[in-house]
């Protein structure tokens, strides 16, 4: 729409209508003109100067975005749609944020800049303008003339071709055209038309601009040909993960519905170095019938079936949900990404376990007459959870592997700080209330011990079923996820400014105290105009669930807050794996884990580690450690001959210590010690997260001539004999029933090792022979 001029015809603005999930997802926007009144009746002659001020009423979202759009234009700057905020209690959109086209940094055109204004909805039905940032930190464009509005999109750096963004398809790509005087609906519509009637058909090393073009191709070339597609997997780089290849399938792929008939056709794209994508797999061929094709003067529609990673359109049956200060797409009608095949051989394995292992145990979940989640455990996990329960890892590997089954894994740490399976489970889709079944299944299993701590994703809707079905655990957000976002959303700035990232880290992994953290935090957000930043401001309100301050106060058995436990299943379990493989790799890693675990128990008891000093509480710990946790105290018991203690208070029995390293005044921490009691505690809290009393209490004992630990400062889960705390917990959650499978797999385990070691040779069995008959006389006597 061309811009009116003259002196008697006036400007009377423009509105924009919006498809929600499109305009925050940056894609290509409808915009249809016309001509109502702007804000509460307000209208722009183009020669008054628009203004904005708090409390400024609107009909609508999309009018208040216009209006700061029109405003802008006057200005010279463009804008972009910035955070939405839905209501708790129904999930409606009850706030927008309107941005500078410059906010951020992720990418080189922008500054951080802080301007933006925030909308929120009233009782009345109005949108009322509730913040206001004017200040810009760049200069603006000259503005001249009022033109239409326009809305700068959210833009993935992907680089273009020299020959002005053509691809070898031939097809013209409009992400970055300017779509002012535009009917933005209808460019859409003919963007398609290019590829309508195409006689280009898919073949390896087809390259494209970006892969949402890859699949609005493959998707013309299928209504050519008289078939649909889907979206297929899509694979993830394992250092940062960013997506690098996507499969897009024919829409019978797979056997989850009566429509589908498993056929094999499809197309998959690989993310080259340049930012290109090419095909480097293809399958053609059918087995099926296809369905008449669309003519070529007919347009392909594909505007409910993008995907998020690429910003053009909406996955089908998606709703868009804010996550994690930014927002995903949820499926809206769950299907199970789980193929049928699976469910049968699974339940079969199942089957054959449960009558081999009375303790096995395993639930499917049953919704709408349709499989969904699969949990399983067998007896020996679930015993382990009674020792090592206290600090779980949910390890859901699909998502950074893109697995070919979504395989998800529940594991803990045992006594010699080894990964323990404790159970796992089939994922059907990434819902709230999928989530919710598989954590209540395994509380289920687990005779309703809930765990301390757990390590689990960001994702909103797995923060939902953890607090729904563990109240009071301590969620900690997954290195590897926070690592990603940290590169995502603040890379670029990491890589311009090197002394940024120095505060950043040091604001994180060096702060002691909650004010020092904030105050570190502020003085960063203020340095560099980032107090805006919509992530930043997510990740702060969640500082409890990565922030090593926060999280050191928790018990989780010492896995480092930068970094996460060795992968249980290593190697074994890939993406790659193919169901004809999966139990079978399954039961081996089992078996390797386990026999590791073996070897451990055995030289812990009959191997004893290297004395260093003459101190008695080496000496009390070594007998009762198992020989890696005993190396773990040691190192702690060694080092604390290095520091120097000064008591610096007293109040009442409470003694409080400076214990700080010699030569090193910038390493000190504060202990309190009770001489009545002798409970001790230390700032840096190693005792809190780990179990293990660090060097700086040791250093206290010391000074007070301490020559034995107290008993509750030796954790009974590091101990040689932890395998027997069952006996110890029978009162902290189940009854005789749910304990039963637990006692027989633990009597069973311990007599089998009697066995093998009566067997060794003719006296060993005749003297196991007599011990097991005076045992069973003793028995007799047991009422």
């Amino acid at each position: 729409m061309n811009p009116l001029s003259g002196s008697l015809i006036q400007l009377l603005g423009y509105a924009i209508e919006l498809d929600m999930n499109l305009e925050v997802l940056g894609n290509i926007m409808t915009v249809r003109t016309k001509l109502p009144p702007l804000a509460n009746g307000h209208r722009n002659d183009g020669e008054s100067k628009m203004e904005l001020y708090v409390g400024l009423e609107f009909d609508s979202a999309e009018e208040a975005q216009e209006f700061y759009n029109t405003y802008a234009s006057q200005l010279g700057f463009k804008i972009r749609i910035g955070q939405l905020y839905r209501s708790r209690v129904d999930g409606a959109i009850i706030s927008r944020k309107f941005v500078c086209s410059k906010e951020g940094f992720q990418t080189n055109s922008r500054t951080g800049c802080p301007a933006f204004i925030r909308v929120q909805k009233v009782d009345s039905g109005k949108w009322v303008l509730a913040n206001i940032k004017k200040e810009h930190n760049h200069e603006f464009e000259v503005s001249g003339e009022l033109s239409p509005p326009q809305v700068q999109r959210k833009s993935f750096p992907t680089p273009r071709s020299s020959a002005g963004g053509a691809s070898r398809t031939g097809i013209r790509s409009y992400e970055n055209d300017d779509l002012s005087d535009v009917d933005v609906k209808r460019r859409r519509n003919e963007g398609m038309d290019e590829y309508v009637g195409s006689s280009c058909e898919p073949y390896k090393g087809l390259e494209f601009n970006s892969a949402n073009e890859a699949y609005k191709f493959y998707n013309t070339f299928a209504a050519s040909a008289g078939f649909k597609v889907r979206i297929g997997q899509l694979f993830r780089s394992k250092h940062d993960g960013s997506i690098t290849s996507r499969r897009f399938v024919c829409s019978k792929e797979g056997r989850q519905h009566p429509s589908r008939v498993g056929c094999g056709a499809y197309m998959r794209i690989q993310r080259q170095e340049s930012g290109r994508w090419v095909v480097d797999r293809l399958q053609k061929e059918h087995n099926h019938e296809f369905d008449s094709p669309i003519a070529p003067s007919r347009p392909v529609t594909v505007a409910s079936k993008g995907y998020k990673e690429e910003g053009s359109s909406v996955l089908e049956n998606l709703d868009l949900v804010e996550t994690n200060g930014g927002l995903s797409l949820v499926k809206r009608v769950h299907e199970s990404k789980i193929g049928s095949d699976w469910y049968n051989t699974l339940l079969e394995y199942f089957q054959s376990r449960q009558s081999e292992d009375t303790g096995f145990f395993y639930s499917v979940e049953i919704r709408d007459g349709k499989g969904m989640n699969i949990f399983w455990a067998d007896a020996r996990s679930r015993f382990s959870c009674a020792q090592f329960g206290d600090a779980i890892v949910f390890d859901s590997i699909y998502k950074r592997s893109n697995y070919l089954v979504p395989f998800a894994s529940f594991v803990g740490v045992n006594h010699h700080r080894q990964p323990v399976l404790l159970g796992c489970a089939l994922i059907a889709d990434e819902s709230e209330e999928s989530f919710t079944w598989i954590f209540k299944a395994w509380l289920t299993a687990m005779s309703g011990r809930r765990p301390v701590s757990i390590i689990a994703d960001q994702d909103t809707n797995i923060q939902r079923a953890i607090a729904q079905v563990f109240p009071g655990t301590h969620h900690r957000f997954s290195a590897w996820q926070i690592l990603a976002k940290e590169q995502e959303n603040l890379g670029a700035l990491f890589s311009m400014n090197t002394e940024f990232k120095y505060e950043y880290e040091t604001c994180i992994f060096q702060s002691q105290t909650a004010s020092e953290f904030d105050s570190a935090w502020n003085m960063i957000m203020n340095k560099y105009n980032l107090r805006e930043n919509a992530w930043l401001q997510e990740m702060y309100r969640m500082r409890k669930s990565w922030v090593p301050l926060y999280i050191k106060g928790t018990f989780f058995a010492g896995i480092p807050v930068d970094g996460s436990l060795k992968s249980y299943f290593g190697t074994l379990l890939t993406a790659e794996t193919p169901l004809s493989e999966f139990v079978v790799r399954y039961e081996k890693a089992l078996e390797n884990c386990r026999e590791e675990e073996k070897k451990e128990d055995f030289n812990s008891y009959n191997l004893q580690a290297i004395l260093h000093t003459k101190d008695p509480i080496e000496e009390q710990c070594r007998s009762l450690y198992t020989v890696s946790m005993f190396k773990v105290f040691q190192k702690e018991l060694l080092e604390c001959f290095s520091y120097v203690g000064i008591k610096i208070n007293v109040e009442g029995s409470i003694n409080r210590y400076l214990v700080q390293k010699c030569g090193n005044g910038d390493e000190r921490n504060t202990i309190a010690f009770n001489a009545s009691n002798l409970n001790i505690s230390c700032s840096c809290r190693m005792f809190e997260f780990e179990g293990i009393l660090c060097r700086h209490a040791l250093k206290v004992f010391q000074i007070m001539n301490i020559k034995e630990l107290p008993s509750r400062y030796i954790l009974h889960r590091w101990s040689k004999n932890a395998k027997y705390g069952i006996l110890r917990d029978t009162d902290s959650g189940g009854g005789l029933q749910d304990l039963k499978p637990l006692m027989l797999w633990s009597l069973r385990e311990e007599a089998q090792n009697y066995i093998e070691a009566g067997v060794a040779s003719l006296e060993r069995y005749k003297l196991a022979f007599e011990i097991m008959q005076e045992g069973r006389r003793n028995f007799c006597w047991q009422n």
